[in-house]
């Protein structure tokens, strides 16, 4: 996969179009998590830095379903966006229309305008040729560095890429560098760790990663379900029960591939799905009728341990347990040290786990945390992705 990059582009003297995600999280109209802005940085560091370059930026935040809904304004995001690049940034008054193209023109070299929320019109998601046309016109150069959004065919991160020369800015240059390799030549042995709370938002990634990996292993809520299709007990954890057949279809096809997958073998149950629940330690397989299974055991964890330690790539996408509850984080902190300590690539994608090691603070031991969550899963599925589509050679 091959993409137009930034550095491919003549920017000087440009109008430069960006896109970036910047859906960050807002509590009393302050940015909480400003780790996505922080991300695009470099793009927008490097644009500003071409001589005589405007800079028009784009995003969207929130799910305003194509009405203008000051609850989902910029505004939040523009201080932060100003704060942390260190000069001025001007929130546009709409995001399309006379005014803006108006707030466009009167740009002077190194202006950085940010355009009001994209998807304050119906057009945006709807991938409307018109809106993307017009955003287009307030631009010479089109670059794209949210990978968040890769696999939306939207307006501004698709459409856009129709009218103007196309490029991938940084972040995406690296979550391509990062992320292609597992599915074009990962480096063997190669594990996967899919956790998250359901077979059904996951299975596509499983069965597309069993042609490609060495060892698979499931954790999280949806671990309980393949537990059961294999004849367990699983007490009152969560289940699929439309999915049972569909994991034994899974485990057949792994076993016939020569695939490792590695399921729980005890576990870290509770009474109740609760924070304040007492932990249970269940030392076999098969959980009580009157617990819930909440996390990993310590077997499994050594189990797990084991099997990647040698690893020579490694993806990691889910958590293995509630690890939102400080009683049940223990498996998932355990994992996230194992992966940070494998000496082979390490890349976590997807938002539960790329939190985990947020807040662990293991972030920076990983070769790569993507910043996309479903752009990641469905990247890893071997799906195109449009956005991503958009800026290929």
């Amino acid at each position: 996969m091959k993409l137009n990059t930034i550095k491919e582009a003549d920017l000087q003297g440009k109008t430069v179009l960006c896109r970036v995600d910047f859906n960050v999280p807002v509590k009393n109209g302050i940015v909480t998590d400003p780790t996505r802005i922080i991300a695009a940085l470099p793009t927008i560091k490097y644009i500003l830095d071409q001589k005589g370059t405007k800079l028009v930026i784009m995003s969207h935040f929130g799910r305003p379903k194509g009405t203008k809904n000051p609850d989902f304004s910029m505004k939040p995001v523009a201080e932060k966006f100003s704060e942390l690049l260190g000069r001025k940034v001007i929130l546009s008054s709409d995001v399309i229309g006379v005014e803006v193209a108006k707030e466009v023109k009167a740009l002077k070299a190194g202006d950085v305008l940010l355009l009001e929320n994209v998807r304050f019109y119906p057009g945006e998601e709807a991938n409307d040729p018109e809106f993307a046309k017009e955003l287009a016109s307030f631009g010479d150069v089109y670059v794209n560095d949210a990978f968040g959004t890769a696999h939306r065919a939207h307006a501004s991160t698709e459409g856009v890429a129709h009218y103007l020369p196309a490029y991938a800015g940084f972040l995406i240059e690296k979550e391509i560098k990062f992320m292609a390799p597992l599915l074009e030549n990962p480096m063997h042995p190669f594990a996967a760790i899919i956790g998250g709370s359901k077979v059904s938002s996951k299975i596509t990634v499983l069965e597309s990663l069993s042609s490609r990996c060495d060892i698979i292993v499931i954790g999280g809520g949806m671990a309980y379900t393949f537990l059961k299709a294999e004849g367990h007990e699983i007490g009152k954890s969560l289940l699929e029960a439309d999915y049972l057949e569909t994991a034994t279809s899974f485990m057949a096809a792994a076993k016939k591939n020569g695939v490792k997958v590695i399921l729980p073998v005890d576990h870290i149950c509770s009474k109740e799905f609760s924070e304040t629940a007492e932990p249970v330690l269940v030392d076999s397989i098969d959980i009580p009728s009157d617990l819930i299974g909440m996390d990993i055991g310590p077997k499994t964890i050594a189990l797990i341990k084991d099997a990647i330690k040698d690893a020579k790539s490694i993806v990691w996408n889910g958590p293995v347990g509630v690890f939102e509850f400080k009683s049940f984080a223990e498996g998932t902190l355990e994992i996230a040290k194992a992966v940070a300590e494998c000496k082979g690539t390490t890349v976590v994608g997807g938002g539960d786990s790329v939190a985990a090691v947020n807040k662990f603070n293991l972030a920076s031991k990983i070769d790569h945390v993507s910043t996309g969550g479903g752009a990641s899963l469905e990247f890893l599925e071997g799906k195109i992705l449009p956005g991503i589509k958009a800026l290929e050679k």
